[in-house]
């Protein structure tokens, strides 16, 4: 990613890239953020209505758990009926991977800690070859190999790196390339060192986060904390945050992580003040009711909401549109970092929804014309001259 101010930029990491389905991991594709359903698999209408939850929140791609035969018969409908790939969550049963290909899960996920044999892998690869899935190999702190535990008496970095690069070297053995790597705990100081460790000694795409990380905002913190360390060094091509939430939670935040590194952007990026006895309008409150009323919008756009003439005009610089609180009842509000109009305190809500939306529908409208131009010229050039 390019930017404007150098020390805003970021080097990513350079790794292979794969597919999960339609979705592009690894390599210069955009860090896609995933999910994972809570609903019961067999239960293909309340899964297939939580998915296009996840959807709606700017879900990438998501993983379902298959604990049972009748699990992978319901796969087959929810991947139908949904927009995004679907990763099949494997455990211990080695022939609900094989079912969950062919039922048409773009990925599958297993622990080699737990999947079996390696006669049981090489049926999964197969599987796999079969049916155009990626794999991902899911290394876990809880469910190391006893004989990785044995040598180094506690799942630590060097243990959690050894069981990744043991399990990718039974897929390259067997011809197969289109894999990505998680090495999760639920420490956060484990998790970053593990990966930080394996980026440096492999160039297998990444699937980042901090498992079983906690309740929505104590789960929030702790992933931020260790995502927003390991992204910020360049490493991670997908990511999960994993909170004991619903899972639109979780891709919002996942969102808000990427969006916060300027690694992705999608939809209204609010920038508002904590609030003090200084504020013009009820900050917390105007900012709460925003959130929902302009989540449906999609356009990367940024607004900044203040309080009080202390930060407002110089937070308003660095956005699309800007509110600062005033006097007797009326409040500035500022375009492209230059001051607009004056607007009402009654009907300040209403007044600043339609001006993004508008200014969101603008910013659509130019990036389409200069996609439209792009692909004309691409198209020129690539027609022969008569």
């Amino acid at each position: 990613m390019s930017s404007y101010r150098p020390y805003q930029h970021i080097e990513r990491r350079k790794s292979r890239q794969i597919h999960v389905g339609k979705v592009p991991v690894g390599g210069d594709a955009p860090i896609s953020v995933q999910t994972m359903t809570n609903t019961l698999t067999t239960d293909a209408e309340a899964t297939i209505a939580q998915i296009r939850r996840a959807e709606l929140a700017g879900v990438d791609i998501v993983r379902v758990s298959c604990p049972d035969e009748e699990s992978t018969a319901a796969l087959a409908e929810i991947v139908r009926e949904v927009n995004v790939p679907i990763v099949a969550d494997i455990h211990f049963h080695y022939k609900r991977a094989i079912e969950a290909a062919k039922a048409g899960a773009a990925c599958l996920r297993i622990n080699p800690g737990n999947i079996g044999n390696a006669a049981r892998v090489r049926d999964v690869i197969n599987a796999a070859k079969d049916y155009n899935c990626s794999i991902r190999i899911g290394v876990n702190a809880g469910s190391l190999e006893k004989h990785l535990l044995e040598k180094y008496g506690e799942p630590n970095p060097d243990a959690l790196v050894e069981s990744a690069l043991e399990h990718a070297k039974i897929l390259e053995d067997h011809d197969f390339h289109e894999f990505k790597i998680s090495v999760k705990a639920s420490d956060v100081f484990l998790a970053v060192a593990a990966y930080q460790q394996l980026a440096d000694v492999c160039d297998h795409p990444l699937h980042i986060g901090i498992t079983e990380a906690g309740s929505k905002r104590a789960g929030t913190v702790k992933s931020s904390i260790g995502l927003g360390n390991l992204l910020w060094a360049g490493v991670g091509d997908t990511m999960r945050v994993s909170l004991s939430a619903e899972p639109e939670e979780e891709v919002l935040v996942g969102w808000d992580i990427l969006k916060s590194l300027g690694l992705r952007h999608r939809g209204v990026k609010i920038i508002s003040c904590p609030s003090c006895a200084r504020q013009g309008f009820n900050v917390i409150q105007t900012v709460q009711t925003l959130e929902d009323r302009l989540a449906h919008i999609k356009t990367p756009l940024t607004l900044s909401i203040i309080g009080c003439v202390v930060n407002g005009p110089g937070e308003a610089l660095m956005t699309d549109l800007g509110v600062t609180g005033g006097g007797a009842g009326r409040h500035m509000v500022y375009s492209a970092g230059r001051q607009d109009h004056t607007m009402p305190a009654g009907d300040m809500v209403e007044h600043i929804v339609e001006l993004v939306e508008a200014r969101a529908k603008a910013m659509q409208a130019e990036e389409d014309a200069r996609k439209a131009a792009e692909d004309k010229t691409r198209a020129s050039e690539l027609t022969p001259a008569g």
